[in-house]
């Protein structure tokens, strides 16, 4: 059966395919978000306003291409990346989100965080990098968490890039195999496809337990890269009003990206 989502009536995910997109009619509807992106910023600076964009999703799910193709021509003054790296022995004895608070958006600042606090309800609950009682912890303390940065004028969007068995195992083939793509590869790498199954269900986990109406997850099926990081960006522009927006042309394509619901799980919107 169809799915009715915000956006239209979406097709079941078998029958979906993704819609032909050349190299230049790709290359110019980039040009044409990116200009759309500066347009926010220049927004997001007049106005202070705090803009915090979370990407999250298995290893070589995109998240590193569709960072550089939003940040491409922003202004690096008021625009920063953060991907944290293993904490220090100091670090794992504080307040878990201790570490990131530092890097949080200031007035006039958008922040894009490649993975974010929800490393603990991912790579660290998979691989047995923290306690049962400080995940815990954290599934309990992160939407409270989140709604107070929301409460405090931050304005976040989360977005869980989702890839298929055979893709991720495509992709980490080729980033093995590319001299340029090195740095990309560590050892959690090599764990990700006899894991598959154990990080299917701490996803499943975290998106159930940490979706909600203040601070939604929003799914986007990103194994075609061109067609993720386009919508990403439209979905980034659609979400915050700005000066000259014109929303009917920043609709995403709701087959690519949508807001996360149990459902979809069953339906193979979401990969299993």
């Amino acid at each position: 059966m169809p799915v009715e989502r915000e956006g239209g009536i979406v097709a079941p995910a078998k029958e979906r395919k993704n819609k032909e997109l050349t190299r230049e009619d790709y290359r110019a509807e980039l040009r044409r978000l990116q200009i759309e992106l500066v347009r926010l910023q220049k927004h997001v600076i007049k106005n202070g306003l705090k803009v915090l964009v979370i990407l999250e999703g298995r290893d070589a799910a995109g998240k590193d291409g569709t960072i550089k193709r939003i940040i491409q021509h922003m202004s690096p003054r008021e625009t920063r990346v953060v991907a944290l790296g293993k904490p220090t022995e100091q670090e794992t004895h504080t307040w878990y989100f201790q570490r990131f608070v530092p890097h949080l958006p200031v007035p006039e600042e958008v922040v894009l965080f490649n993975r974010s606090w929800y490393n603990r309800a991912g790579v660290e609950r998979v691989m047995g990098f923290c306690s049962e009682d400080e995940y815990r912890t954290f599934m309990e303390s992160v939407v409270p968490f989140e709604h107070m940065l929301v409460n405090s004028g931050v304005i976040m969007l989360k977005y869980y890039l989702d890839i298929s068995h055979a893709e991720q195992r495509k992709r980490l083939r080729d980033r093995r195999d590319d001299p340029l793509s090195q740095w990309k590869v560590s050892p959690i790498d090599e764990m990700a496809q006899k894991l598959w199954k154990k990080y299917s269900v701490a996803r499943d986990q975290m998106l159930a337990r940490t979706h909600n109406p203040v601070t939604p997850w929003y799914v986007v099926r990103a194994d075609d890269k061109r067609h993720t990081r386009l919508n990403v960006i439209r979905h980034i522009l659609w979400s915050i009003p700005y000066h000259g927006r014109k929303r009917a042309k920043l609709r995403p394509d709701p087959d690519q990206i949508f807001q996360y619901d149990r459902s979809y799980l069953d339906d193979g919107m979401i990969a299993k």
